[in-house]
């Protein structure tokens, strides 16, 4: 049974490039019936994120990438209160809380002879590095403790001495495996330097906690960034010392700013929640970012998350950095916005309604008030790219804005013409009963009523937009006067006809 992980550190939110690494583990694991199991890596307790999990776990649960084991969301909604939880045969699935384990096959490999205990001070460390980056030398440690006596380390850590624990790398030979993405990779074993796998505080590193974890949790293929490619000589190492077998390696691209430089904070959004609040779809996130690297070949692009686990494959992954092209995003989110029914529209569009002040809940009152907003949300629908636009551009059918009478007048026309062509509409709308109050009547209706009368169109139809709307740029009237229905939008004509 193939079985993938996501194992992200809770040192900030969750980056667009770890919910692509996310995917792309549960793409692999679900196309074969396997399982795919979320850990959570917080040994880096210096930059450790107090609500890093909870963001982490609601990101990936709204994108709809639920873990079969491992460390798992507990409430009914993402948007209420909630609380991780664990699930699993394999855990404890949170590192902090795996201390013994590590200290275990660190010892092991002490007694083995694989790794020694280091004694440098920081101090000393940063002299070397400080005149190794002077000598234009690799950084990287010296071996300084590496001979050091085990009988003789024994006694320093007696004597209350702080250490660490090091790996032995081999200063000879080559490291070679197979990448199901970039084929075989080969790393000089000189090149590589004693990698600390224990901290002074007891805590282990990445290297040593990463290969423990995926051989007793039972993962058969790691998909990670293309920034840990270079530890893998030191991870094959681990394996082997421990006498266990390499799962499957798959490193993936960069993702990369519009300019080619790496994705990053300063030039512009990098987390999930940045695009949730932005008001991007789940689908039309998950889809764009499935591309990010990955082509299946052929025109179609628009996919769901069980088309995308069907069709995915890592041969189809690239080598070469994947650029975040924010226009196809939107792009995408057009035409995810377009693709809802216009009741799961609404439902979507809830949250930030009220977050701009348009309901005081996220919540439908009854069916009449569920079909008005189908409506007055449909007037907006086929403009915006995200759903945090709506509440600006549909704030005008919840409240009239005010405006000043001169926008009533079309270019071509004047004050008493608008005036009078207002009246006139209005008293011939106002005969339509409340079941005839359609767009496709109104229009019909009005436009050969204006034909009877001899007006030009824009001569009626700018002003009695504007009288709806209190904009100059809005949606055409006959959806406005359906949007609001007959009562509002008498009342929104005689307010106009007043300003003059």
């Amino acid at each position: 049974m193939i079985i993938t992980r996501f194992a992200p550190s809770p040192t900030g939110y969750l980056h667009i490039g770890g919910l692509r690494t996310a995917l792309y583990s549960y793409l692999i694991a679900k196309q074969s019936n396997g399982k795919f199991l979320l850990r959570i890596e917080d040994t880096d307790r210096e930059r450790f994120v107090a609500d890093g999990v909870l963001n982490i776990l609601k990101s990936l649960y709204w994108a709809g990438i639920i873990p079969d084991e491992g460390v798992k969301l507990d409430c009914e909604s993402i948007v209420g209160e909630c609380a991780a939880t664990q699930e699993g045969e394999s855990g404890p699935y949170v590192q902090s809380e795996r201390l013994e384990i590590y200290q275990k096959y660190a010892d092991e490999l002490i007694e083995k002879g694989f790794a020694y205990y280091c004694f440098c001070a920081q101090e000393r460390l940063e002299e070397l590095r400080k005149k190794q980056q002077e000598n234009k030398q690799a950084t990287g440690y010296d071996g300084h403790c590496r001979e050091v006596d085990i009988k003789e380390a024994k006694k320093k850590i007696a004597n209350g001495e702080k250490y660490a624990v090091r790996m032995k790398m081999p200063k000879n030979g080559v490291t070679i495996f197979q990448d199901l993405i970039r084929g075989e990779v080969s790393f000089k074993n000189e090149l590589v330097d004693d990698q600390v796998i224990l901290k002074s505080d007891g805590f282990p590193t990445y290297h040593l906690a990463v290969v423990v974890d995926d051989h007793l949790m039972g993962i058969t293929h790691i998909i990670r960034g293309e920034e840990w490619l270079s530890s893998v000589p030191k991870h094959i190492q681990l394996y082997k010392y421990l006498g266990w077998e390499p799962p499957k390696f798959a490193h993936l691209p960069l993702l990369l700013n519009s300019d080619k430089s790496k994705l990053s904070k300063r030039q512009g959004d990098v987390s999930v929640s940045d695009y949730i609040k932005k008001g991007y779809l789940p689908e039309a996130l998950i889809n764009f970012v499935a591309f990010l690297g990955w082509n299946p070949g052929g025109e179609k692009e628009i996919f769901s998350l069980d088309e995308l686990a069907k069709e995915f494959s890592l041969e189809k992954v690239g080598k070469a950095g994947a650029v975040f092209n924010l226009q196809k995003l939107d792009w995408y989110n057009q035409q995810y916005i377009r693709r809802l029914a216009p009741r799961e529209f609404v439902a979507r569009a809830l949250p930030f309604l009220a977050d701009g002040k348009l309901l005081t809940e996220p919540k439908i009152e009854n069916e009449e008030h569920e079909k008005r907003l189908e409506k007055i949300l449909g007037l907006e629908r086929e403009r915006i790219t995200t759903l945090s636009e709506l509440p600006e551009m549909i704030r005008f059918a919840f409240e009239l804005p005010d405006y000043e009478s001169e926008l009533l007048v079309w270019k071509k026309s004047s004050a008493e013409e608008a005036k009078n062509a207002l009246s006139e509409v209005k008293e011939y709308l106002n005969k339509f009963s409340v079941q005839e109050w359609t767009k496709n009547n109104l229009e019909q209706k009005t436009g050969e009523w204006i034909k009877e009368k001899g007006y030009g169109n824009g001569v009626v139809l700018w002003p009695l937009r504007v009288s709806l709307s209190g904009q100059k740029d809005s949606p055409g009237p006959f959806e406005i006067m359906d949007a609001l229905e007959k009562e509002e939008s008498i009342i929104r004509l005689e307010t106009a006809i007043a300003k003059f």
